[in-house]
């Protein structure tokens, strides 16, 4: 069922010959990462040109079987914790299970059954033994916070000592649809990130890379300042990181790293707003 060993440059979401359920070594989080796909099919409503995902297309996902994404966490969690999967699986410095995350193909939030899904999640976690020990989280472009199914969803993974990792990646709405190829305003990114935040602990994630080997342009960075800025007491901090694996995008051959040095200046420039930063070069 399960690969001969996981490696952090491979995210791949069949690892465990599962539909809904895979794990991940995840360099962000520092550990085994139980992943949880609520699209399959590999369709997202955005397009970000350093998307990951392989054949990616716009749309949602289909039905969600809940009753089977239950068994595969079961199953999974019982080989985590009780079983040898580490061991045998996971290279020695990264044995430790260090979240729950709803990500994989897609935007999690675009499926109808997700808060339904969240309540699984945090059911079957109880029954292993790792509520308020391991967090439950939500990876999300944030584009849906206006449904109100998905802010139930949210508010029910707050409750459950879970959080959000909310993707923000530039500051004009230019930024945003070279970066994510949709046509969200800057304004409107900033009120569905207000009100994630109120729902559940929240930090924003921010890819930063180069394109045709020039970094974000200085007003960008300005404008993605400004937008945080407002919002930094009721944030719980920032992740900034750069590209780790090769685009599966068209834009792909344009794209480069950014070094840790240029990271870290930007790091400190939103430490300057008030507010906690974790760099992954």
């Amino acid at each position: 069922m399960f690969p001969i060993l996981l490696k952090t440059e491979e995210h791949s979401r069949d690892s465990a010959g599962m539909r809904y359920v895979y794990p991940v070594i995840s360099r962000r989080a520092g550990g085994v990462s139980v992943g949880i796909n609520l699209n399959p099919n590999s369709a997202c409503n955005w397009r970000c040109i350093y998307c990951q995902v392989p054949d990616l297309k716009r749309g949602g996902p289909p039905p969600i079987d809940l009753a089977l994404l239950e068994r595969e966490l079961d199953e999974f969690l019982r080989e985590a914790v009780a079983g040898d999967f580490m061991v045998k699986r996971v290279p020695a410095g990264s044995r430790r299970l260090v979240d729950v995350a709803f990500s994989g193909n897609g935007e999690p939030t675009s499926a109808r059954e997700f808060a339904d899904a969240v309540g699984i999640a945090e059911r079957v976690m109880a029954a292993h033994g790792l509520a308020a020990k391991v967090p439950l989280r939500l990876i999300t472009n944030g584009s849906l916070l206006d449904r109100k199914a998905v802010q139930s969803g949210i508010a029910h993974l707050g409750q459950a000592e879970g959080e959000v990792w909310f993707k923000l990646d530039a500051g004009t709405a230019a930024g945003i649809a070279r970066i994510n190829s949709t046509r969200a305003r800057p304004e409107v990114v900033a009120r569905r990130l207000a009100c994630c935040a109120e729902l559940a602990p929240t930090w924003v994630q921010t890819c930063l890379f180069r394109i045709d080997g020039e970094a974000p342009a200085e007003q960008e960075l300005r404008a993605y300042l400004a937008l945080l800025a407002p919002l930094a007491p009721a944030l719980a901090g920032v992740h900034l990181y750069s590209l780790a694996r090769p685009s599966q995008q068209k834009e792909a051959p344009r794209l480069g790293r950014m070094e840790a040095e240029a990271l870290e200046k930007m790091a400190d420039r939103v430490r300057q707003l008030g507010l906690e930063v974790r760099v992954s070069p």
